[in-house]
């Protein structure tokens, strides 16, 4: 049996208590829920069952000190074009990229096929279908200067996904501390 999995940090309850309210607004946006806002280390995809506790136990040998980060700006994908995904931003953070990296190695170690996409750390807060540039624009204009106080990250976890129609579901499959 396959599993679809990604490895990714959660938010503290009062950062996505600040995110709740940018949550409308926009036509045609399907948002986020404040349960699944994470911002996503690394997509692993569909793995055989069979990889999946190698997976698990590999992840367990990362090794990261606990940082502090903080979401500064907001933006949407593809940059160019009819935007799909409407996200807020990280600002600048040096150890996020290294655990990211050290999770990158972990796996790519282990043989796991990963997407080699340059690391763009962000929290997709709505999908956008047929949403009019122009809209985007002025959501933007009330919201773009959005940041939060800086926040502890203590650990990570692995996910699995299953993908529906009101949009994926996910579930903690593990969780690794910082030490």
């Amino acid at each position: 049996m396959k599993k679809r999995l990604f490895v990714a940090l959660d938010l503290p309850e009062s950062i996505t208590a600040r995110i709740e309210p940018l949550c409308s607004g926009l036509p045609s946006a399907r948002w986020v829920s404040s349960e699944q806002l994470h911002l996503t280390l690394c997509f692993i995809g569909e793995v055989e069952g069979a990889l999946f506790p190698d997976i698990r136990e590999e992840l367990s040998h990362v090794i990261a000190k606990p940082f502090s980060m903080r979401l500064d700006g907001m933006g949407f994908f593809p940059p160019r074009g009819k935007p799909r995904v409407l996200w807020l931003g990280v600002e600048k953070n040096e150890q996020l990229h290294l655990l990211h990296q050290k999770i990158y190695t972990c796996l790519t170690r282990l043989g796991v096929q990963l997407e080699k996409r340059k690391f763009a750390p962000h929290i997709t807060i709505a999908r956008l279908k047929n949403t009019p540039v122009s809209k985007v624009a002025r959501y933007l204009e009330e919201y773009g200067l959005f940041c939060t106080e800086p926040f502890a990250v203590d650990n990570f976890r692995l996910y699995s996904s299953v993908l529906g129609r009101q949009g994926a579901v996910h579930t903690i499959e593990q969780e690794y501390r910082l030490v």
